[in-house]
């Protein structure tokens, strides 16, 4: 049953606003005052999952919008424009809609592979990067041709290539949300909760949300049989200049831990990496206090 928009806008010591940018519209909880940080999500997700690092990072002396991501959750579902470069320029409007000239950029998963590429699409309003369960994307790419694990663990993204039976999947029940949950935290974890499932399952049960979750990775699939992907890929190798902070899972089972190695060739400078133990893709929610510390750490450390 389809699910309202506006249940995204959970109540907690945040406030919800709309912002209109790159020609859509935001949906953002903000909270806090400061320096801007622009908390990005993963698939298949929406902004709650950083309710205990807006919190920690709010109360250390930062202003946080955790926003939701073109296609999911309050923001704007449009037929068109899920391409990582879109992406980014949708976070580099959403910064210049806050009011900023720049911001601190943390993505986790889908979320993360868009922090990664601001450095280099938007350089001018990105001022320091955090990725969390999500390597450098030329990391992440060639883990997923050469490391037969991860391409198995990547098989999702192959089945979200499929029109219309993934978007029919996350529509008629929390099943597909749930599974995903499920396989790629830590076993034994205490996540996801009944709660959890049921929070993110209606989060995909938003009218269009599930489709144009979906298009992110379609273009991924689609953009290596075409220029763009090639592209992206060459316009991604530059060094990256801003401080980079790596946090990942060890039982992460969507991005393998063994996957991560080599972002560091991309970051000649202030570089951190930082392997959490009992904990999978969902850091934010399956370590939130030791993800919260971390971040605010290498924040005050810069």
């Amino acid at each position: 049953m389809p699910v309202d928009a506006a249940f995204v806008e959970i109540d907690g010591p945040w406030q919800h606003r709309y912002v209109a940018a790159n020609g859509a519209r935001f949906h953002i909880a903000e909270l806090g005052e400061g320096p801007l940080v622009l908390m990005l999500h993963g698939f298949p997700q929406f902004w709650y999952t950083w309710r205990h690092q807006m919190t920690a990072l709010a109360e250390a002396g930062y202003r946080v919008a955790a926003m939701d991501l073109r296609g999911y959750g309050g923001s704007d579902k449009p037929p068109r424009g899920y391409d990582t470069y879109m992406s980014t320029l949708d976070a580099a409007s959403v910064i210049r809609a806050l009011g900023e000239s720049d911001a601190t950029i943390i993505g986790q998963g889908l979320g993360g592979w868009i922090a990664w590429s601001m450095p280099v699409l938007r350089p001018d309003v990105t001022n320091a990067v955090a990725s969390l369960s999500m390597p450098h994307p030329r990391v992440m790419r060639r883990a997923s041709w050469l490391n037969r694990r991860q391409r198995t663990a990547s098989g999702w993204i192959v089945a979200l290539q499929r029109p219309f039976g993934p978007e029919r999947a996350m529509g008629q029940s929390h099943d597909y949300v749930a599974g995903l949950l499920r396989d790629w935290s830590a076993p034994g974890g205490a996540f996801p909760t009944a709660e959890d499932i049921a929070r993110y399952g209606d989060g995909m049960m938003i009218p269009f949300v599930a489709h144009s979750a979906a298009e992110h990775y379609r273009w991924l699939g689609r953009s290596q049989l075409r220029p763009d992907g090639p592209f992206f890929m060459r316009r991604i190798r530059h060094t990256i200049d801003v401080p980079v902070l790596e946090l990942h899972g060890a039982d992460d089972g969507c991005v393998l831990v063994n996957s991560i190695r080599g972002s560091a060739r991309y970051v000649p400078g202030d570089f951190r990496s930082v392997t959490i133990p009992r904990a999978g893709h969902f850091l934010t929610e399956e370590a939130p206090e030791v993800v919260s510390d971390e971040l605010v750490g290498w924040l005050k450390s810069r």
